[in-house]
């Protein structure tokens, strides 16, 4: 039985041997060929997957930045909300004041720039969108606290 296994697998090996020798030279070139055009494309994948890897270290990157330099500006936006919200009661305007409501809805509109940063973080949706988007609220919120007092100095 062990003789009969063995003569087998001696056979099939001298088969399959003699047909890989036996490939004319056109097949054993293209046979080459064939792998130097799978090994160029598994390269050409491996160079786009480190480009991708790359753009996506660069805008973790950028994220960090954007959000120091964002968090920075609302810090300021808050401090400046405090100073206004200090002047209307030194003022002697009281809490139901026009002013102190324009005050109080410029606070929550910091606070919702706070979530929608948190938001993004979490969510990573479309970067440029998102930045263009977030800048032109927060640089909106503090051109409002610039012309509060202007507006009020007019009453």
């Amino acid at each position: 039985m062990k003789k009969t296994i063995l003569i087998i697998a001696i056979a099939v090996i001298a088969i399959v041997t003699v047909n890989n020798g036996c490939k004319s030279p056109t097949e054993k070139v293209e046979d080459a060929q064939n792998k130097v055009q799978d090994a160029k494309s598994d390269l050409n994948t491996v160079i786009k997957d480190s480009l991708t890897d790359a753009q996506k270290a660069a805008n973790v990157e950028q994220w960090k930045i954007f959000r120091n330099q964002s968090q920075a500006k609302i810090k300021n936006n808050q401090l400046r909300i405090e100073a206004l919200k200090s002047k209307v009661k030194s003022e002697g305007m009281g809490h139901n004041s026009e002013s102190a409501n324009r005050i109080d809805s410029l606070e929550m509109k910091n606070k919702e720039l706070v979530v929608r940063m948190d938001n993004y973080e979490k969510g990573k949706s479309n970067w440029e969108t998102f930045k263009l988007e977030f800048n032109r609220d927060l640089d909106g919120l503090g051109e409002s606290l610039k012309n509060f007092t202007v507006k009020n100095k007019g009453k």
